[in-house]
């Protein structure tokens, strides 16, 4: 569950009470425009949405579930009474929100509210006496599938637990109790200020994104404020670290690397890796941040150009209650250079001979639209340098040709059209359909193949958009192989409305609607399924946590009539030869083995729910963790004549290879051979329909 809100104070006192005098909160209302925004919203989205959408009772009772996990999505503040009490709106919010009456999301806010601060004064209550980590007992720390606790006693329960565990993990990492306290103190505190400093616009932009979020993951509401906010404050863009923010319950969580940026550079920080620390340097005691408000999160990531910061992170797919990882991070500004395409020559000992083979790494599909506006006939483009960088490999001598578009999440659909239009001679490319008329067919914007080799796209679950239309179309071409992972399956197109056309002022805010499909030159989408690779490579992925199928509200994979092309090869029969092989390496290539290893690791410790309270056992499951690690690091270290480390901590990014890339490689030099000796099918038209 993802939410985003920022808080201002709304905080009133009686001057009748004393020094213990008690605090009570502003209840909160719809403001007069919010009856007209929501009421605009919900016509324009029946009228305009790609799928034809009515918000009906079925959808009302999406929108309080999915309003109430924006809350509440680990069920730690309502009880089962208070979700109870809500069933009045289940029927009704449809009706309400299209007559402009938002009163269900204010009540039900205003409730929470006062769980919450109820909830941390229990909590800040446990701190006062030291927690005694002996006893054996248990946390289930994913409650994302739980009940509500049903009365005040299991709240108290779940909340003791939760405190313990918090504490613990802190005690594990040295903090003395009075330490713990304190850091605890001051998280409980941020949570419980942040939950009541909230203004009713992001109560309102939290509710109406609830309704969007329930027709679709990419449709979305944006108040004028953080319409601009979104695009420039939470990508620390701009003397920062190049990486996207997300608030993730109280965790501040990566939810993209920036091509160029910092981050990106240093290799150290990874999509889904959760920041809990931050400190200037390396030797500072870090700022404890779980539970900040995610601008402040943001303003102390921010600082001077280079000038360092440091993170302590929680690696995704980590165990829970591992210790973190720090690393220190040079702030610097995005440099153009470092998200263009860049190349490598991947050198791979296939039977008596040395194949090399290209490598052109292309982060995003990137254009400079303002040059090619202004007539600059240098524009850069995506396209141009991979054509440039292609043109060199040739020269170079290669064998075969990798475009490796991992991590990868689209930019310019033209980008994608004339980057295919290098592979292939001519031909359709990718099918658009809006809600109304036939699709439209986009092609090859230029005649001829600058590259008519092996080829390989290797792509992951992070490959999306404009990806998986390149991927796609190579492969129904039959132009290369596919290898990787299933693609994020983002297949849907948004345009972006501006609301304020509908006021005097500028305070109406934006929506972004889905209003169309992209469709693979077979018919076939690309939403929901995504691209699925010829040949799987090991992943730790999650596939029902990341990508558009974890989404309850995804639109439906579908098919339309494919167009006419003409196929450059069936490689049917290449593709199993390669798959055999591929199958035969996992068993006995010692990198191969070892990294599958790591993945099973990091898949089991992201099926565990639960987690030991006892601080010797917690200690010795993180010890053993970490011998595990060690053992299997150095266990492939010795197969290779590579020297041990002694030490888990020694074991940095840079020691270990791009595993998935080197057996792409060499899948590349299989396909090579196996072209080689005939396997190729005969060219052929092929109808679509």
């Amino acid at each position: 569950m993802h939410r985003r809100l920022l808080f201002f104070s709304f905080l009133i006192f009686s001057p009748l009470l004393t020094q213990e005098m008690e605090s009570f909160f502003e209840e909160l209302y719809p403001l007069e425009i919010h009856s007209d925004i929501s009421s605009r919203i919900v016509r324009i989205t029946e009228g305009l949405h790609y799928e034809r959408v009515d918000i009906d009772n079925s959808l009302s009772s999406e929108i309080l579930d999915r309003y109430l996990d924006n809350l509440d999505g680990s069920r730690y503040y309502f009880l089962s009474s208070d979700v109870s009490s809500f069933s009045k709106f289940r029927f009704e919010i449809d009706n309400l929100s299209r007559n402009g009456d938002t009163s269900p999301a204010f009540e039900i806010f205003n409730l929470y509210q006062s769980r919450v601060k109820d909830r941390i004064d229990y909590a800040l209550s446990l701190l006062q006496n030291e927690i005694d980590f002996s006893e054996d007992e248990s946390f289930i720390f994913d409650r994302e599938n739980s009940n509500w606790p049903r009365n005040i006693n299991e709240s108290n329960e779940l909340w003791r637990k939760r405190v313990k565990n918090d504490a613990l993990n802190l005690s594990l990492i040295g903090e003395t109790w009075d330490e713990i306290r304190e850091t605890l103190s001051s998280r409980y505190e941020r949570i419980r200020d942040g939950a009541h400093d909230v203004t009713e616009a992001e109560i309102f932009e939290l509710y109406i994104n609830s309704m969007m979020r329930s027709v679709d993951p990419h449709s979305t509401y944006f108040t004028p404020r953080n319409s601009e906010e979104y695009r420039i404050q939470m990508s620390l863009s701009y003397q920062g670290i190049g990486a996207t923010l997300q608030l993730n319950e109280d965790m501040v969580t990566i939810s993209d690397i920036t091509p160029g940026g910092p981050a990106f550079r240093s290799g150290l920080l990874f999509i889904q890796d959760k920041i809990i620390g931050v400190s200037q340097s390396i030797g500072d005691d870090p700022i404890d941040v779980i539970g900040w408000d995610l601008d402040d999160v943001v303003q102390l990531i921010r600082g001077p150009m280079g000038t360092d910061v440091t993170l302590h992170i929680l690696r995704a797919g980590s165990l829970q209650g591992a210790a973190p990882d720090v690393i220190t991070i040079t702030r610097d500004e995005i440099k153009l250079e470092e998200q263009a395409a860049k190349s490598s020559i991947l050198e791979i000992n296939h039977l008596d001979a040395v194949l090399k083979i290209g490598v052109i790494t292309v982060p995003s599909f990137y254009q400079d639209f303002d040059a090619r506006s202004e007539g600059d006939d240098d524009y850069t483009s995506t396209t141009r340098d991979v054509a440039r960088l292609v043109d060199q490999l040739q020269l170079d001598g290669i064998d075969g040709l990798v475009i490796d578009l991992r991590n990868n999440g689209g930019g310019h659909l033209s980008e994608a059209t004339s980057l295919t239009g290098l592979f292939i001679d001519e031909g359709p490319i990718v099918q658009i359909k809006e809600r109304r008329g036939p699709a439209n067919v986009l092609g090859d914007p230029s005649r001829g193949a600058i590259y008519s080799g092996p080829l390989a796209v290797l792509v992951n679950r992070y490959s999306a958009s404009a990806s998986e239309i390149f991927a796609g179309a190579i492969q129904d071409y039959g132009r290369g192989i596919v290898v990787g992972q299933q693609t994020y399956g983002k297949g849907t197109v948004q345009n972006m409305f501006n609301l304020d056309q509908f006021s005097n002022d500028d305070d109406y805010g934006q929506l972004t609607l889905t209003i169309g499909k992209y469709y693979r030159i077979t018919g076939e989408s690309t939403q929901h399924r995504g691209v699925m690779p010829d040949i799987t490579l090991p992943s730790a992925i999650n596939t029902s946590e990341i990508g558009e199928s974890s989404s309850t509200a995804a639109l439906p994979w579908d098919q339309i009539p494919g167009t006419r092309f003409r196929k450059s090869q069936d490689l049917t029969n290449v593709i199993s030869v390669l798959r055999q092989n591929h199958n035969l390496r996992m068993l006995s290539d010692s990198d191969l083995v070892y990294f599958q290893s790591n993945v099973d690791a990091s898949i089991n410790n992201q099926s565990l729910s639960e987690i030991t309270l006892n601080r010797d056992e917690r200690q010795r499951d993180r010890d053993d963790q970490d011998q595990d690690r060690l053992n299997r690091f150095n266990h492939w270290r010795s197969i290779n004549g590579y020297e041990q480390v002694v030490s888990v901590d020694l074991i940095t990014p840079d020691l270990i290879p791009d595993f998935n890339l080197n057996e792409t490689g060499k899948i590349l030099a299989d396909f090579i051979s196996a072209t080689k000796i005939n396997l190729r099918a005969s060219l052929g038209d092929y109808p679509q329909s």
